[in-house]
């Protein structure tokens, strides 16, 4: 089945040509010209990539960005006429896999949605931990035990083992699990990753797979991973 690739882009004639030289490369395509209803279309369709405007009427390309990140690890490329360097980072940073700047060929974009689905397509090795993860019912086993957990616990525990041993502080793993912004401690990331703990440890007791790295944050690894 051919990858489908979901155009974010108000200007139609420049989604009509991406579109054109994708379909041209083998991918399907659909299209939205408009931000408010990007994020109910991903859920519904689930992508295989998106390409997203940082300019969009109706609804920033970074906010939607930030809230798609909130339940999916889809690829996302930002598409951007600004040249600031803190508008790329900011869109990276929040969790956005590679950029391209207008003007530009829509050759090089095919290339680039190529080199982002081959590095974010490959099949890991399967986790030595037992840990397997199912983010559509928010179901966590460990060994084929039901960790039981909240759906922010399960959030935060995805969010960890998607980014394996890289470690994220309090306030960046804050901004990953609760995108309504709303106001929080920094010390009720330590109260859920208390209780991921507890829980993992109830079903392996010798395994340590969210370790705490200490004045930094907290990262997710185990054994050979």
């Amino acid at each position: 089945m051919n990858a489908n690739i979901l155009i974010v882009e108000d200007e139609e004639k420049l989604a009509s040509l991406l579109g054109d030289y994708l379909r041209q490369s083998g991918f399907e395509t659909s299209w939205i010209a408009e931000g408010t209803g990007v994020v109910p279309l991903v859920r519904e369709r689930m992508p295989d990539l998106i390409l997203l405007d940082l300019m969009l009427p109706g609804r920033d390309g970074l906010e939607i960005c930030k809230e798609i990140r909130s339940f999916s690890q889809v690829p996302i490329i930002m598409i951007t006429a600004r040249v600031e360097e803190i508008d790329r980072l900011l869109g990276l940073e929040l969790g956005a896999d590679d950029y391209v700047c207008k003007p530009f060929s829509p050759r090089e974009v095919v290339a680039r949605v190529k080199t982002v689905l081959r590095r974010t397509g490959e099949h890991p090795a399967p986790d030595p931990s037992g840990l397997t993860l199912d983010q559509d019912r928010f179901l966590a086993l460990l060994n084929g035990h039901d960790l039981e957990l909240t759906a922010v616990e399960f959030k935060l525990l995805h969010f960890l083992y998607q980014n394996a041993g890289r470690i994220y502080s309090r306030t960046q793993l804050m901004d990953r699990i609760y995108s309504d912004q709303r106001i929080v401690s920094d010390r009720t990331i330590d109260s859920h990753i208390k209780k991921l703990r507890r829980k993992i440890s109830a079903a392996a007791p010798d395994q340590e797979l969210i370790h705490s790295i200490y004045g930094v944050g907290y990262k997710y690894e185990s054994a050979g991973k």
